[in-house]
């Protein structure tokens, strides 16, 4: 009989591949501490089928386009801080690519934000930013400032795409078939895949951003309209990333 300790270890070290097949092996283990073992291995597991159903949902779009050999997902972070840039992102994933746990960024922990970041631009054909900042922001609007960011993530692709899975938006000015898809973000991998990328990017861009404007909160608030952000908004004034046409309500503006 094994020791319980070695039983662990063969959970533990057991691949996905093979982990129901080393719980059916201790299923008639009375021990307690087996059992326990087991219980938590078998949550663990079904836990992974239910995530590689989402993730076969998350295909959908991408499946019934499958004749088009670059498929990108667009989606943009920052249409609605006080402060910083609008950013997007557009990303072409393998179509056998076997990623997990890729959400609409909204839904997920900055902590597995940063995570799939890595993984994603480890695993992507091609990922491509777009930037648009404040100043241009404030002269275009943020609607067409975010076409503008779209476009540029778009242009910096290594490869053209033949179709564009677009988060609830056409952008104007692309010769490029696309498909907007209401709550896209939470529907298409291609589209999450770009929301992790473009939100993890602005993040970055805002921590850098509270380093130079200390004053704001950035590094929490991201450039959102927090209250400490709004208060010391008032207080201070505006800094070069606040948005002047976003910010006129609480504070006066040159």
């Amino acid at each position: 009989m094994d020791k319980i300790e070695t039983i662990k270890q063969r959970l533990a070290q057991a691949s996905w591949e093979e982990l129901l097949n080393v719980i059916q092996l201790y299923k008639e283990d009375e021990r307690k501490g087996v059992q326990k073992l087991l219980q938590q291995y078998q949550k663990k597991w079904d836990a992974y089928q239910k995530e590689r159903k989402r993730m076969e949902r998350m295909w959908m779009f991408e499946r019934q386009n499958e004749a088009c050999q670059w498929i990108c997902g667009i989606d943009e972070a920052g249409r609605g801080p006080l402060a910083g840039p609008v950013v997007a992102a557009a990303v072409i994933l393998p179509k056998d690519c076997n990623l997990l746990y890729v959400n609409d960024s909204k839904q997920l922990s900055a902590k597995k934000r940063e995570e799939l970041y890595k993984e994603i631009q480890k695993t992507a054909i091609s990922t491509g930013i777009g930037i648009v900042g404040a100043d241009k922001i404030d002269e275009i609007n943020i609607l067409q400032a975010t076409y503008e960011a779209m476009r540029i993530a778009v242009s910096k692709l290594s490869v053209t795409p033949d179709l564009l899975l677009n988060d609830a938006v056409t952008i104007p000015n692309l010769a490029i078939r696309q498909i907007p898809i209401i709550k896209g973000d939470a529907k298409s991998i291609s589209i999450a895949a770009a929301s992790i990328i473009a939100k993890v990017t602005r993040d970055h861009m805002m921590e850098e951003y509270d380093q130079l404007f200390p004053n704001y909160g950035f590094l929490s608030n991201k450039g959102y309209g927090s209250s400490l952000h709004i208060q010391r908004l008032k207080e201070y004034g505006p800094c070069p990333i606040h948005r002047k046409t976003f910010i006129k309500n609480f504070c006066e503006v040159g």
